[in-house]
């Protein structure tokens, strides 16, 4: 049985930029992030972005130094819905499935101890972000757009493998008001029905790739987003070695985009 326990309604309520910013600093967890990219066995620098239309992208934990970041504030629409699923897009009520272009996410999550990287396995890692208008499922409330209230659309959770690793299908997220584009995950531990560790944050997106992506249907019907990573508050209480493991630079692959992360954490 899934040991995940609800959380308070208020966790609903919207905050402001400076209670976002406090938590992001208030953050006392730690994790340990790192991210490389290779196109077709190329490495692949933070400021290349183009990359051909059959590319896929491998990332090789093993050349890449570790880097620590505090966690990232969860923010007021994180719902603890249980939904045990790799493909998170549609409403489970309704079966209706989130517009907007492929994105396969896959997390390699690491236990980090005296130096070295280990899998983590039986983590349960959720994920959750906005469709491409910008709305949050099962919330309600300024700022979250509107059609989102008791659906459960674009969230979901896994348990890493043996190896540490979680795959999600999902879509590209769209923008709201106040951010920059985004989406949140949430690492916990169980032990039975107690959780024993948990840790949250945020990954963020190459500009040029949400250009290109958000200049698409269904995307272009709300027009450009207002913020843009280098004025987002929470993104800029990041170190920039911070900033470079936590921005997901993905490819094209075929008519889907692929983002591989991995995030590693200290337990205990």
């Amino acid at each position: 049985m899934n040991p995940i326990q609800p959380i308070d309604a208020d966790a609903r309520t919207q905050l402001t930029r400076r209670e976002l910013l406090g938590f992001a600093a208030k953050g006392a967890a730690s994790v340990v992030v790192s991210q490389a990219l290779l196109a077709r066995g190329d490495a692949v620098s933070s400021q290349q972005i183009t990359m051909p239309a059959d590319s896929t992208i491998i990332t090789d934990p093993t050349t890449v130094a570790c880097v620590q970041t505090a966690a990232l504030t969860e923010g007021p629409f994180f719902v603890d819905e249980k939904l045990n699923r790799s493909d998170i897009r549609s409403d489970p009520a309704t079966g209706v499935v989130s517009a907007g272009a492929l994105l396969n996410l896959k997390f390699n999550v690491m236990r980090v101890s005296s130096g070295a990287c280990t899998p983590l396995t039986g983590a349960y890692l959720d994920v959750w972000h906005c469709d491409s208008a910008g709305t949050y499922s099962d919330v309600s409330g300024a700022g979250n757009g509107a059609g989102g209230a008791g659906r459960k659309f674009l969230r979901g959770y896994q348990v890493t493998d043996a190896n540490g690793v979680a795959q999600f299908t999902t879509v590209y997220p769209g923008w709201y008001r106040g951010r920059a584009v985004h989406v949140h995950f949430k690492l916990r531990l169980f032990a039975g029905s107690s959780a024993t560790y948990e840790f949250t944050s945020q990954f963020f997106f190459d500009e040029a790739l949400t250009d290109a992506v958000h200049a698409q249907s269904p995307y272009n019907s709300k027009g450009r987003r207002n913020v843009v990573n280098i004025s987002d508050g929470i993104y800029n209480s990041l170190s920039a070695e911070e900033k470079s493991a936590l921005t997901l630079r993905t490819s094209p692959a075929g008519s889907a985009y692929t983002g591989e992360i991995t995030l590693g954490v200290r337990v205990g």
